[in-house]
């Protein structure tokens, strides 16, 4: 089975200001919750490595992403096949406001037994995702963030799909 989820968040500051902050690993443990350690070697490109360590579920996690496709202020996306494989993208769009409009989308297909876990699972990276985004506002608008991230979240396997949403903006 597999799990997606998608958050975004509404953010009053210009594109290339947002992407930059964001694709920019030296920055992570600043907007990215329960992160303890980032290591890596730029510049980011494809095929980059950004090492990772993190308190995930109660537990120390060490992994390893790899980015797969870049398009600086446009996207970015990451994957890893540790603890389970899972993929990570950033996606930044430009509002009429002059704003940016940030996506999240984690991947994952969690194996094992693991799966049983996969309602917990989606629920704590909807969580995950909203509390990043709600971070990453606060720390670039310089206010605090009012809840407004959305997320879209679904379960999927080879016979159905199920889409549990929330508002979206």
């Amino acid at each position: 089975m597999k799990v997606e989820v998608s958050s975004q968040i509404k953010i009053r500051r210009p594109r290339a200001e947002v992407a930059a902050y964001t694709m920019n690993p030296d920055n992570a443990r600043e907007w990215i919750a329960n992160l303890k350690s980032v290591e890596w070697k730029p510049p980011l490109a494809v095929r980059s490595q950004i090492g990772l360590v993190a308190e995930l579920f109660g537990r120390r996690l060490k992994y390893t992403y790899e980015i797969v496709a870049f398009a600086p202020e446009k996207h970015l996306v990451m994957r890893t096949a540790h603890p389970f494989p899972m993929e990570m993208s950033y996606v930044w769009e430009s509002t009429a406001e002059g704003g940016t409009r940030m996506r999240l989308r984690a991947r994952c297909a969690p194996t094992g037994l693991s799966f049983l876990l996969v309602p917990m699972i989606t629920a704590e990276l909807r969580r995950f995702n909203e509390k990043n985004l709600c971070r990453l506002k606060k720390i670039l608008e310089g206010q605090p963030c009012s809840s407004d991230a959305s997320s879209r979240y679904n379960y999927r396997n080879d016979v159905s799909a199920l889409t549990l949403c929330r508002s979206e903006s």
